[in-house]
C-alpha cells in the first residue's frame, strides 16, 4: 500500500520521512496476513483474542482518529465505525459475536483511511510528531498481537519466528540445565550480574517521543542485588516440570496455585518442542513466579531490570518479554496523554509489569523504558523471565 502525494504536492522533510515509515509498517502488516484467507482472518482463533479483521479495521480507524480527526479537525471518516473499532466500546470479549467489517471492506478500510492521511499530512504537516509516531508505534504494537493470535492457532507466517532468535548466539551457550529445586541449578546455567546499591534516573528523558506511562524520569534508589544475565531456557524450565514444578504447592502463590489447578495448567508445549538452549516463551506470571520461587530466587522488579538493562551487562532480552514482580501503576507525577485510556485505566493490582521486548517486537517500540502489561495468568504473550535474587555481600 504505497503512499502517493497529490500532484504539485511539495511534501517538507518530515511529511516525506512519515509517510514513508507510515508506508513500510502498512507493508508489513499487510505481508503479516498475507498467506491467510478472509475466512481464517473473520474467524475468532482464540476466545481471549480479537479475529484478525478487526485488528485490521482497528488499525484504520485508530489512524484516522488522530491524524486526520485530532491532528487535523476533519471528521471521521467513518463516524459509523468509531464505536465498533473502539477497544474499550467494544471490549474483545464481544467482537467474535458481532457483525464486523468483512476482510475485503477491511483493507478497503485501511487504504481508504491511509490514502487520506497522505491528503492531510501533505497538507497541514506532521505538527510536533507526536500523533504520528504514536499512530506509527501502535500499528506496529498491534502487529505482534496478531502474532500471539496466530501463534494460538499455528498459523504463523513461514519462517516465523526467526530461526537466528530461537537460539542464544554461539559465544552466549548457557552449559547443560540441571535437575530444579536447589538455588545452584540457576549458577549452571547461567551467570549473576551483581548490581551495588546506587540511585539511577528511572523512565524516559523529557526530549522525543515516549508513552505517558514511561514518564515523568524520576530518581530510584536500589539496594544492591543480582539478576541473571539471561532468561531461563526451555532446558531448565523442563527440568523445573518434570521435577515436580507444577505438583509442588510450596512453591505456588495461592492465586497462582488455584489457577493451575482450574486450568490443569502444565508447561506450555513449547517448551519440550523448542531448543532447549532457546528462552522459555509463553509463561505467564504464576509460573514464572513459582519457577523463582523454587530456585531460592525472586522475579526483580522493574526498577531493577530497567537499571540492569541500562548496565550493558546483561544478553540480549529481545528474545522473550521478561515478567517482573512490578504491578503497573503510574510513575510519580504521572501525566496522562494524549488519552487516559492508553496507560491510566490499567493502573492498580490487577496488571503485571513485562520488560524487554520479543522477537515480534518492533525495535521502535522496544525501548530500554517502555512498559508492557498483562494479566498474571495470560500465557499467549511472547513472555518469559529473567531471575533476581539478593546480593551475596
Amino acid at each position: 500500500m504505497a503512499l502517493s502525494l497529490p500532484q504539485d504536492t511539495a511534501a517538507s522533510p518530515d511529511v516525506a520521512r512519515t509517510l514513508g515509515d507510515l508506508s513500510e509498517v502498512r507493508e508489513a502488516t499487510l505481508a503479516l496476513v498475507a498467506h491467510l484467507d478472509d475466512a481464517t482472518l473473520q474467524r475468532t482463533l482464540s476466545p481471549i483474542m480479537s479475529p484478525l479483521a478487526w485488528d485490521l479495521a482497528h488499525i484504520a480507524a485508530y489512524e484516522d482518529l488522530w491524524l486526520t480527526h485530532r491532528l487535523a479537525g476533519l471528521p471521521l471518516l467513518r463516524p459509523d465505525l468509531a464505536a465498533l473499532y473502539d477497544a474499550f466500546e467494544t471490549p474483545r470479549a464481544v467482537r467474535g459475536e458481532i457483525d464486523l467489517l468483512d476482510a475485503p471492506a477491511a483493507r478497503a478500510y485501511l487504504r481508504d483511511v491511509r490514502e487520506r492521511v497522505c491528503e492531510t499530512l501533505a497538507r497541514t504537516g506532521t505538527g510536533d510528531g507526536v500523533l504520528c509516531e504514536l499512530v506509527l508505534r501502535h500499528e506496529l504494537q498491534h502487529t505482534e498481537t496478531m502474532r500471539q493470535t496466530m501463534a494460538l492457532a499455528g498459523i504463523l507466517p513461514p519462517g516465523e519466528p526467526p530461526p537466528a532468535l530461537q537460539r542464544w548466539a554461539a559465544a552466549d551457550e548457557p552449559s547443560s540445565a540441571q535437575p530444579a529445586g536447589a538455588a545452584d541449578s540457576l549458577d549452571a546455567e547461567s551467570s549473576w550480574v551483581e548490581l551495588p546499591s546506587a540511585s539511577f534516573a528511572m523512565g524516559a528523558p523529557a526530549a522525543g517521543f515516549a508513552y505517558d506511562n514511561e514518564r515523568p524520569r524520576h530518581t530510584v534508589q536500589l539496594a544492591a542485588f543480582q539478576i541473571a544475565r539471561r532468561p531461563v531456557s526451555n532446558a531448565s524450565w523442563l527440568s523445573f516440570s518434570e521435577g515436580g514444578g507444577y505438583r509442588r504447592r510450596e512453591w505456588w502463590s495461592d492465586e497462582g496455585w488455584a489457577w493451575k489447578e482450574e486450568y490443569d495448567i502444565a508447561h506450555h508445549p513449547g517448551v519440550e518442542t523448542g531448543d532447549p538452549q532457546a528462552p522459555a516463551c509463553h509463561i505467564s506470571w504464576f509460573e514464572a513466579d513459582a519457577f523463582a520461587r523454587a530456585h531460592g530466587a525472586r522475579l526483580p522488579t522493574e526498577a531493577e531490570w530497567e537499571r540492569a538493562a541500562t548496565s550493558n551487562q546483561l544478553a540480549q532480552t529481545r528474545r522473550v518479554w521478561e515478567w517482573t514482580s512490578s504491578r503497573f501503576d503510574g510513575y510519580p507525577g504521572f501525566a496522562a496523554y494524549p488519552y487516559r485510556e492508553y496507560s491510566e485505566v490499567f493502573f492498580g493490582n490487577d496488571y503485571l509489569v513485562l520488560r524487554g521486548g520479543s522477537w515480534a517486537t518492533d525495535r521502535r517500540v522496544a525501548s530500554v523504558t517502555f512498559r508492557n502489561w498483562d494479566y498474571p495468568q495470560r500465557r499467549q504473550i511472547f513472555a518469559g523471565v529473567r531471575l533476581a535474587r539478593e546480593a551475596t555481600s
